[in-house]
């Protein structure tokens, strides 16, 4: 076995993994290590068989190592490596690289991205970097600080920037794709996926269904920790939303916290545009929910966009409740115990905290079923309530008081009722509930909302009594589902971009700056992009101390 040190040279990982190749490849040569000399890689090189307890290399060196049948064949290959190091040139030769990112800039003054594959312990200072250029962020590289990530997605949050990663490993942005990305026509459905081959595998099935994609952003796989809080996803989904050549939006993820699941529901249900979601491991309230649609698959989330955008599909909200916003409460007063039930699961995934005396998932159990805390919704139907009294299908007195009661809280902003018709339920259920909402719509604020089950061959006489409830001022529901994303709505505060002054990263032609991997530069060349490629090295030659020390220089 020889080896061969080279103090502070760097090269990326691509071209690293050529050279072992090229060396294996070699007469002679059983096996072949290439890597910068850090801990992880040299134990790799020690599980491979390698014997490093003489060679004193370290983390910033690039340690070459061969295992052949002789000594001769093995400086015989080590002689070649300067050979296989030299970058293949075309016809036109190698393209000047600036040695900075800032030059890079002035080459390319209208590229928006920079895309950067150096090593994780290098990678939040480059971002950094871009951040301060005004360029967005393209973040493949891992390894990076969970700490650095937040820092850097503020920031970039704060000066209208976008970061996508650390850890993205796929983006189409204005129909280039960045890093492991597909070759899909253009078209109007946007992604923003937590997961890179989930958004391979979905605009790659858009592509293959006949349709195309407008944008598809990643955001890296800790994005939708409790720790990072969505921050990526959450600008995806405004700019999308914004986007003027974005008519169907898909959001994708591998399992995502529940905090941030909420904070992406209630921003996505509040967007004019149909929403298609598969978060994995995460069960939906419903097929449709307002412009939410739920899919069970990759395969499904495209297949839906694709008919969405096929036929226009709406979200099919019959009467829009006025927004109370977040500082005033919900009470849902309920006959049927199954509506109860799918109120709460519904409503759970947008508003917490939520309380009810059926309480299923996250719903919090009431303390008392006759007061209510908060976000309520209570079954009336429940044996604490029919002891000694019918029904309340039946029999509307103690609904009324209840009403009556929720309605003079003044934290009470919005009240729900079902009313279900059909044999043995109460004849005329309007004649009684509707004056008491009139009374309560004269008297303040309250918005109504009222959820008719029944069919027009009922004896109740189903368009009278949804025409009284309208007369008395209630928004009037037919579908319980329709009905639940209105109420959501409703109860949402008015959507705040997460970024302030945004500038919008779409603008055709693409024009990037890549740092790191060469071959991701040959990508974005290959499909026409306008781009540069950084002769990039660690600085200081890799010294912590010395990049510490410059960083603090910089800084003051």
């Amino acid at each position: 076995m020889q080896y061969e040190i080279r103090s502070g040279a760097y090269y990326d990982s691509v071209v690293l993994m050529q050279l072992q190749k090229g060396l294996a490849a070699l007469p002679g040569v059983e096996d072949a290590g290439v890597v910068m000399a850090t801990p992880a890689n040299k134990e790799v090189l020690t599980a491979a068989g390698f014997d490093l307890e003489e060679i004193a290399a370290q983390s910033d060196d690039l340690l070459i190592m061969v295992r052949s049948d002789s000594a001769e064949s093995a400086a015989a290959a080590l002689s070649q490596v300067d050979t296989l190091l030299k970058p293949k040139q075309s016809d036109g030769g190698v393209a000047f690289r600036p040695k900075s990112l800032t030059n890079a800039a002035k080459m390319v003054p209208d590229a928006q991205w920079v895309l950067i594959s150096v090593p994780g312990r290098y990678a939040a200072q480059v971002a950094d970097d871009a951040l301060d250029l005004g360029k967005n962020v393209f973040l493949y590289s891992d390894n990076v600080p969970l700490d650095d990530e937040i820092r850097l997605k503020q920031k970039a949050s704060q000066i209208g920037l976008l970061v996508m990663g650390p850890d993205c490993g796929t983006a189409l942005i204005d129909g280039v794709g960045l890093g492991f990305a597909n070759r899909v026509r253009r078209g109007n459905i946007g992604v923003v996926a937590a997961s890179g081959t989930g958004l391979q595998a979905v605009t790659s099935a858009i592509h293959n269904l006949g349709g195309g994609v407008a944008q598809g952003i990643g955001t890296g796989g800790r994005d939708l920790k409790d720790a990072v809080g969505g921050v990526t996803a959450l600008q995806g989904l405004h700019l999308l939303a914004t986007d003027a050549e974005t008519d169907v939006i898909v959001l994708v993820s591998k399992p995502p916290s529940p905090t941030v699941v909420n904070k992406l529901l209630a921003t996505a249900l509040t967007i004019d545009k149909p929403v298609v979601i598969n978060f994995i491991g995460y069960a939906p309230p419903a097929r449709q929910f307002g412009n939410l649609w739920f899919a069970n698959s990759l395969s499904d989330a495209a297949r839906l966009a694709v008919e969405i955008v096929a036929i226009g599909a709406s979200d099919s909200n019959q009467s829009p409740v006025s927004s109370i916003g977040p500082t005033r409460f919900f009470r849902g007063l309920f006959s049927g115990g199954t509506l109860a039930y799918e109120a709460t699961l519904a409503l759970q995934a947008f508003v917490a905290p939520l309380h009810s005396n059926v309480a299923v998932g996250a719903a919090l159990e009431l303390a008392n079923p006759f007061v209510s805390e908060g976000h309520t919704i209570v079954d009336l139907g429940e044996d604490d309530f029919t002891q000694g009294r019918l029904h309340p299908m039946m029999d509307n007195d103690l609904r009324i008081r209840r009403l009556r009661h929720e309605a003079a809280d003044p934290e009470v902003g919005l009240i729900l009722l079902d009313v279900v018709l059909g044999e043995g339920a109460h004849l005329d259920p309007a004649s009684e509930l509707a004056p008491v909402m009139e009374e309560i719509g004269s008297a303040g604020d309250v918005e109504m909302v009222v959820l008719v089950v029944g069919t027009d061959d009922d004896p109740q006489n189903r368009p009278n009594q949804i025409g009284r409830f309208q007369d008395a001022g209630a928004h009037v529901f037919t579908d319980p589902t329709a009905c639940f994303a209105a109420v959501a709505r409703a109860l949402l505060p008015v959507p705040q971009s997460p970024i302030t002054n945004p500038q919008s990263p779409f603008s055709p032609p693409f024009a990037a700056i890549n740092v790191g991997l060469e071959t991701f530069y040959d990508s974005l060349i290959d499909q026409g992009a306008i781009a540069v490629h950084v002769d990039w090295r660690p600085p200081a030659g890799g010294n912590e101390r010395m990049m510490a020390l410059l960083a603090k220089l910089k800084r003051s």
